[in-house]
């Protein structure tokens, strides 16, 4: 009869009044405290995500109520966040690098504070320029998340597609509440108050995290390094490189464009008078249809070829967006949430994507690359919008993200059908 391992190991010790006895110690110790801190580690990166979104949202709604009290026009006071959204993409570039060599837990730490300190130094500025020069260091800060946090969620879990679709639901939990909060905050203590909060729980939940969180415990548990094994070799691999960037720049222009512009879209074209409060309130409902998306990619994610799941995906896009563009009131609304939906479903599936097919000591710099891509050319949002709303309104800037989302969906299809010529796992690495 063969027995299978057992995991204890029996220590022979002597005690009074007999010779020996049995003490039974847990082998498995070791990967019990493994997996403890690889569940308390993916916790609070999907806080950092929901802070992240929230933090970079909130002037969006803010600037409603600082153009009331200034009397200046929305155009005029929206482009002053332009510094931001690009410091958001172009930082995201030497954050991997930087985060392979001083932690990426290190690096999560600061941007907790950093985004902290930048808020509180937000609700003091006096003047415009003050305000730019706050604006640009919160998206420097705030593009700590995003190449860092992707990397640590890829590294501690078990279930890709399952992580990812939660922790694109906190992402978009924080930007949906961002629009719904700040603008309470905003009509009940001033607009400053939509800066002091968060910031304050930026810093809070940092303390947290540095006291929760170690430094220097075990990255990933056994289970996660044979779940990261199967990547997948595509045999055009630049070519699929270079199409998928093209998917990544146009997603990213019709992301920025619509979560900055969907406030103001709201209370231009819904055909209603509505205060401060119920216009924050129902873009925080846009925003929760994304949510619940990514709950449905992560599932299919790891049920379907991820291909065919981005092209399916993909042609939401410029559906919602034209449809919003040609409509005002409840059909408006329709087609902000197919589009809200569209956008925030991509996030999963470019995450999946970059965890699919890059290996994972590449993988900070791989997501930093990404989100470079994404969110610096996506930065140049904010001037278009103030100039295309100057031009001839929302009609014209939703129809030019359209156009970003129909190329959005062109990469997919060719993505798709260049992925089924001769692609082939990679192989394991020897243990």
């Amino acid at each position: 009869m063969k027995f299978g391992p057992i995991n204890a190991k029996i220590v022979l010790t002597p005690r009074v009044g007999q010779v020996y006895c049995c003490d039974y110690t847990n082998r498995d110790t070791s990967s019990v405290t493994t997996d403890i801190h690889s569940r308390r580690t993916i916790a609070f990166v999907n806080i950092a995500h929901a802070l992240d979104h929230f933090v970079l949202l909130i002037f969006p709604t803010v600037v409603i109520a600082i153009a009331a009290e200034r009397q200046v026009s929305y155009g005029e006071l929206i482009g002053l966040a332009t510094g931001a959204f690009v410091a958001f993409g172009l930082f995201s570039l030497p954050v991997g690098w930087i985060a392979d060599r001083v932690g990426r837990r290190n690096m999560l730490a600061i941007f907790f504070f950093g985004c902290g300190v930048s808020c509180l130094g937000l609700s003091f500025v006096t003047s415009s320029p003050a305000l730019a020069l706050w604006l640009f260091v919160l998206g420097v800060f705030s593009a700590i998340y995003h190449p860092v946090g992707s990397a640590m969620l890829v590294s501690h879990t078990s279930r890709l597609g399952r992580d990812l679709g939660i922790n694109g639901v906190w992402g978009n939990m924080g930007a949906s509440f961002a629009s719904g909060v700040t603008a309470f905050l905003a009509a009940s203590f001033g607009w400053r108050a939509g800066f002091i909060v968060p910031g304050a729980v930026c810093i809070a939940i940092g303390v947290a995290f540095v006291s929760m969180v170690p430094a220097g415990l075990p990255r990933e548990s056994t289970a996660n390094r044979k779940a990261a094994v199967a990547a997948i070799r595509p045999s055009r691999p630049v070519l699929l490189a270079l199409i998928f960037a093209l998917a990544i720049v146009a997603g990213g222009m019709t992301f920025n464009i619509t979560t900055i512009a969907l406030p103001k879209v709201i209370d231009e074209r819904l055909g209603l008078a509505l205060p401060l409060v119920i216009i924050g309130s129902l873009a925080t409902v846009v925003f929760m249809f994304g949510a619940m998306t990514q709950l449905i990619m992560g599932r299919l994610v790891d049920k379907y070829p991820l291909p065919a799941v981005f092209v399916g995906l993909s042609l939401l896009q410029p559906a919602g967006l034209c449809l919003a563009a040609f409509t005002t009131g409840v059909p408006m609304l329709v087609g902000l949430v197919t589009t809200m939906a569209a956008i925030y479903g991509q996030v999963v599936i470019n995450d999946a994507m970059v965890a699919r097919y890059v290996p994972e000591e590449f993988r900070a710099k791989a997501f930093g690359i990404r989100y470079f891509l994404g969110f610096t050319a996506s930065g140049l949002a904010v001037p278009m919008i103030a100039f295309l709303h100057a031009s001839n309104g929302f009609p014209l800037v939703l129809g030019i993200a359209g156009i970003f989302g129909l190329a959005v969906f062109g990469s997919a299809v060719a993505f798709m059908v260049l992925s089924r010529i001769g692609n082939s796992p990679a192989p394991a690495p020897a243990e």
